[in-house]
């Protein structure tokens, strides 16, 4: 199930995304529009900023702005930073692998079989979405 800290993440990033001028947007502007607490939203801006695919501004006109074009936004790497693994089990992961303590063989195993499916489909969706893709 997808954590409320990446649905707000994605989209607190389509607000940007979708702003004309890209100007600071204070986050009680955020926050109100799409509905989170400003506190919570404050977290998820400060993780996303360190991408490198936001910026801030602090003070009076401050706020949050995308500093990259949202089509140079890949899912992926929102996905990985708000979610954390895209893999659902640690054995098949890309990043992230670690061998199952009650596996004594993955290549015999179903779990694993399924996963790494539930993974390559998963991946492929992310590598081939970027946030411009996410607009209206």
């Amino acid at each position: 199930m997808l954590s409320k800290k990446t649905k707000y993440g994605l989209k607190a990033l389509t607000f940007l995304a979708k702003q004309d001028k890209k100007e600071p947007i204070p986050i009680a502007d955020i926050a109100e529009h799409e509905n989170i607490s400003q506190k919570f939203l404050e977290s998820i801006l400060l993780t996303l900023r360190r991408t490198g695919y936001l910026g801030s501004k602090k003070g009076k006109g401050g706020g949050y702005y995308l500093i990259k074009d949202p089509s140079e936004i890949p899912m992926t790497t929102v996905m990985r930073v708000l979610e954390g693994p895209i893999a659902m089990v640690s054995c098949v992961s890309l990043n992230f692998y670690e061998q199952c303590e009650d596996c004594p063989d993955e290549q015999s195993c179903s779990v694993h079989k399924l996963m790494l499916k539930v993974r390559d489909s998963a991946l492929e969706v992310y590598r081939n979405t970027t946030l411009a893709d996410l607009l209206p």
